[in-house]
């Protein structure tokens, strides 16, 4: 992130202009729900379960549409929402690197921040975690054992919060990973493999092998209820406390009373009871955030972001 200031002003240009022009009849017509990742995430089961409702609740048929990217991340398809007409018909569903890393990575149609956020709905419940057989069970362990022994890390992306998060702390606390990998997939066989022995993964993708994986730090707001013994990064070095989050996002352009119809349906959903399941069963939050919260979080999510990058230059 080359910039805060250029951040914060963009931003503010980006989400602090509201358009009061009105949507005569919204909605009229299919509304596309964008999931720039590929189907079965947290992101993409409730962002299904908010384009059900929304067609429950307006008559008008609506689907998520999954654009994954491989390496590309959510930008490719954040761009192409950012394309689409500002008319409430095409809504991204992104996580926070879309509104914190989009507009300095070169791709013109995200730069500046073309987005408002609707509302933030999710946190990912990320983990750092190890075989539980490993010759360490904390952070600190880990820190020892790796300055004479080579350890594997693996991620899903150097562009991902939470691996930004996972190497400023290693910095930090002395942890000298050998080398480590972008994967596609991080779960129950990628220690078992012998892939990887430190993952920055979810807990969904470890529950499986929850007996045979120790969690060794949580990237969350909280202790994750999954391995309460297991402190936040935030713990133990507050300036990088920095969460993923995932939030509903329009074109800055979109009407006021479009945004009201999806934010209404948005917080329904959460609030509901198979989205509270889903948390329970996975350990995310989940929550609506409106507009006004979200803005404020991102604002000072900006600010965390390139504390962690200054942090990754120790």
């Amino acid at each position: 992130m080359k910039s805060l200031c250029k951040f914060v002003v963009g931003l503010g240009v980006a989400l602090g202009a509201p358009s009061f022009a009105l949507a005569e009849g919204y909605p009229e017509k299919p509304v596309s729900f964008v999931v720039p990742w590929a189907p079965g995430d947290l992101e993409d089961l409730l962002t299904r379960m908010i384009a059900e409702e929304f067609q429950n609740e307006y008559g008008v048929a609506a689907a998520v549409v999954n654009k994954p990217s491989g390496g590309g991340g959510p930008f490719p398809g954040a761009a192409e929402v950012a394309k689409a007409p500002a008319d409430g018909y095409t809504v991204g569903s992104f996580v926070s690197g879309v509104p914190l890393v989009g507009p300095y990575v070169g791709i013109p149609e995200l730069t500046p921040d073309p987005f408002d956020a609707i509302g933030i709905f999710l946190t990912y419940p990320f983990v750092i975690a190890a075989a539980k057989d490993a010759p360490y069970s904390n952070m600190e362990e880990l820190a020892a054992y790796s300055q004479e022994n080579k350890i594997v890390l693996g991620h899903y992306g150097n562009f991902l919060l939470p691996t930004k998060v996972t190497k400023a702390h290693a910095q930090r606390a002395g942890i000298r990973y050998y080398t480590d990998a972008a994967y596609d997939v991080l779960d129950c066989n990628s220690i078992r493999s012998g892939d990887v022995d430190v993952m920055n993964t979810t807990i969904p993708a470890i529950l499986p092998c929850l007996d045979k994986i120790q969690v060794l730090a949580a990237i969350t707001e909280e202790r994750t209820s999954y391995a309460p013994d297991a402190p936040t990064i935030g713990e133990v070095y507050p300036d990088l406390t920095l969460t993923l989050w995932n939030g509903l996002f329009v074109h800055k352009d979109t009407p006021q009373d479009v945004r009201d119809k999806i934010a209404v349906v948005a917080e329904r959903v959460m609030a509901g009871e198979a989205a509270q399941k889903l948390a329970a069963d996975t350990g995310a939050g989940v929550y609506w955030q409106d507009a006004e919260t979200s803005l404020a979080r991102i604002l000072k999510d900006g600010e965390t972001s390139a504390q962690v990058d200054e942090a990754l230059k120790e």
